[in-house]
């Protein structure tokens, strides 16, 4: 038998490799970048087109390279950075592993001009699917230029595979956003098809957080300073009136490299606790700086999670240190020691006399079991003719009390045994109608209690609307008396220019100012919201968080994203009027029984419940 086992060829194991290595145009963007900054540069700039899928340009003022290492850069575990084993354990760096830019290579078209400072002459390298076209002496600037093209160009499946650009330009923006914040004194620029995304010079860490994420951010930020033996913690928290329902702004850095660490995480929520809004996450930017040997940042392959020695011991300080900056700026109740001596407390004098310690009167003949006695009007201690007279008349609180006809049993709805589903027989006219905890809506009907829940049934309703309004192609706007003008992120406003058009279809009315400002001067007609920035800022998080991708049905998709950040939430109080009218319209419905997610809307609780609970 022949043998079978052999040595894949370069190639082969290149595009293996970029398998794990660059995943997305964003994975190549990050490694550039993280090369330029171990490069010594001190202003990088990132260029794409089509979010990266025709063209990613990373140019830099570093130190640059000779003709043989730009060569070498390009073989496989090669890096200038790692020389023996244990320099795995003292690493400062970022870009170690030495396969990037093999990777790269082995999966797009690939220029690389770069000169060193002292060199008079640079060094031109073409390297397509891992084969070298041309390399040569050229003229340069300074530092180091890789223009990567047509990524995924011999590999189709996974570029069949990439998300839209407004997605793929979102992780590329989340990846400029770490680096930028891990690196306050390097100015960045990103453009993104001929349109600036970020410029950002020179900063400190304050400053970069609000260029980053709006000026808004600036009077969120509160600054964290620990310095222990252990570790050293800075940075700046935000304060929790201004926490999101979903993640986005909360980062880790230890030596200056990004991590996701969940213990931490948890270790920042419990110093928030009880003092944050129901399912909100406050923002967080905190700074670590261990000693190398103390961690291990090779046990992830995007290095993006990092094991460390004192895990727990680095949890209470973290939770400690949290808590203690959001005490000095009174965000949580805490005593000031220092204040004490401006407390009047009135001291006992010598010639005051005896102090006499309070009296309790006390009535030993009270007995609560007396109530005959009472009602008779006999007691051992009468009341005084003043109690008598607020006692008298009671009965007229209670007049009409029972009145009120009970509710007729009709059947509104049935389960339906076939298919599980509710079906809307009869009206609601003459029902009624109890809101429970301000979030259930409870009716009796002839099977039991019907239980609906107040905010998916809105969702249901919102959404068949604006899907009316979309295929009807009439949508009536409502143009604002005060026009809002409002400010985003980067990443949030080219999440909204993607689906400005679908929400013209719906009926709003939104300019781009640009520099991520923007401008609403009209609202659906249906929408009835007092605040339409709480709206795009609801939908955008529910963009966000939502797994699918919106190249697909994507006016449905915003539909429904828009009905949910629309929708009355829970805890709202609603007249008898409201409830009846959401009822009406719940019922009018194509699908009443679920949300636009697929949540059941109402249940029926069967009166055999109740009456096994009461026996």
């Amino acid at each position: 038998m022949s043998d079978i086992i052999q040595l894949l060829p370069d190639s082969v194991a290149n595009q293996i490799a970029a398998g794990e290595v660059i995943q997305r145009p964003a994975s190549v963007a990050k490694e550039l970048v993280e090369n330029a900054i171990d490069a010594g540069a001190s202003h990088i700039k990132i260029n794409l087109k089509d979010a990266g899928r025709t063209l990613i340009q990373v140019s830099d003022n570093g130190c640059g390279m000779s003709d043989t290492d730009a060569r070498m850069a390009f073989e496989r575990h090669a890096t200038s950075k790692i020389k023996a084993a244990n320099d795995l354990f003292a690493i400062r760096t970022m870009g170690f592993r030495g396969e990037a830019l093999a990777s790269i290579a082995a999966i797009a078209d690939v220029e690389l001009h770069t000169k060193q400072h002292d060199q008079e002459i640079g060094t031109m390298i073409h390297i397509s699917g891992s084969n070298l076209l041309k390399q040569e002496a050229t003229s340069c600037a300074n530092g180091t230029n890789f223009l990567v093209k047509n990524l995924f160009f011999n590999v189709p499946a996974r570029r069949k595979f990439l998300k839209s650009n407004a997605a793929e330009l979102k992780h590329i923006i989340n990846e400029v956003q770490r680096v930028a914040l891990a690196n306050p004194d390097i100015a960045f620029s990103l453009i993104h098809n001929q349109q600036t995304v970020y410029e950002l010079g020179l900063d400190n860490i304050r400053k970069r957080i609000v260029a980053l994420f709006g000026k808004n951010s600036t009077q969120n930020l509160i600054p964290v300073n620990t310095d222990t033996s252990l570790v050293k913690i800075t940075g700046y928290i935000g304060q929790p009136k201004h926490a999101r329902k979903t993640f986005g702004e909360q980062f880790f850095f230890v030596n200056k490299r990004f991590m996701r660490h969940p213990f931490f995480h948890r270790a920042v929520m419990q110093a928030y606790e009880k003092i944050l809004p129901p399912d909100s996450i406050p923002s967080y930017f905190l700074f670590f700086e261990v000693k190398p040997e103390n961690i291990d940042i090779n046990i992830h392959p995007t290095k993006t999670e990092i094991k460390f020695e004192n895990e727990s011991a680095i949890w209470q300080m973290i939770k400690a240190t949290v808590r203690e900056s959001l005490g000095k700026h009174n965000v949580i109740p805490s005593i000031d020691f220092d204040q004490a001596g401006s407390l009047d407390i009135p001291v006992a004098s010598r010639n005051t006399g005896n102090i006499r310690p309070p009296q309790i009167k006390i009535d030993p003949t009270y007995n609560p079991f007396e109530t005959e006695k009472k009602q008779s009007g006999g007691s051992s201690n009468p009341s005084s003719p003043k109690d008598q007279s607020q006692t008298q008349h009671w009965e007229k609180l209670y007049q009409d009390f029972e009145k009120a006809d009970p509710a007729d049993e009709l059947p509104i709805s049935q389960p339906d045994e076939t298919s599980g589903e509710i079906r809307h027989e009869d009206t609601f006219s003459g029902k009624t109608f109890i809101q429970f905890k301000n979030k259930y809506i409870l009716t009796p009907v002839k099977s039991g209690l019907m239980v609906i829940d107040q905010k998916r049934a809105h969702e249901r309703i919102l959404f068949e609307t604006f899907m009316a309004v979309i295929e009807s192609q009439e949508t009536v706007s409502q143009q604002q008396l005060f026009p809002h003008t409002f400010d985003l992120n980067a990443a949030d406003a080219e999440l909204l220019r993607s689906v400005l058009d679908d929400l013209k279809a719906l009926g709003f009315d939104i300019r781009d100012f640009g520099n991520n400002s923007f401008i609403i001067n009209g609202t659906p007609g249906i929408l009835d919201n007092s605040s339409p920035l709480s709206v795009i800022e609801s939908l955008l998080e529910d963009i966000k968080s939502s797994a699918s991708d919106l190249k697909e049905k994507a006016r449905e998709k915003v539909a429904a994203s828009l009905a949910r950040a629309s929708a009355i939430s829970y805890g709202s109080s609603l007249k008898q009027e409201e409830i009846n009218q959401l009822i009406d319209q719940l019922f009018a419905c194509a699908t009443p029984n679920f949300s636009p997610t697929g949540k059941q809307v109402l249940t029926i609780v069967p009166i055999e419940h109740f009456e096994k609970l009461l026996k």
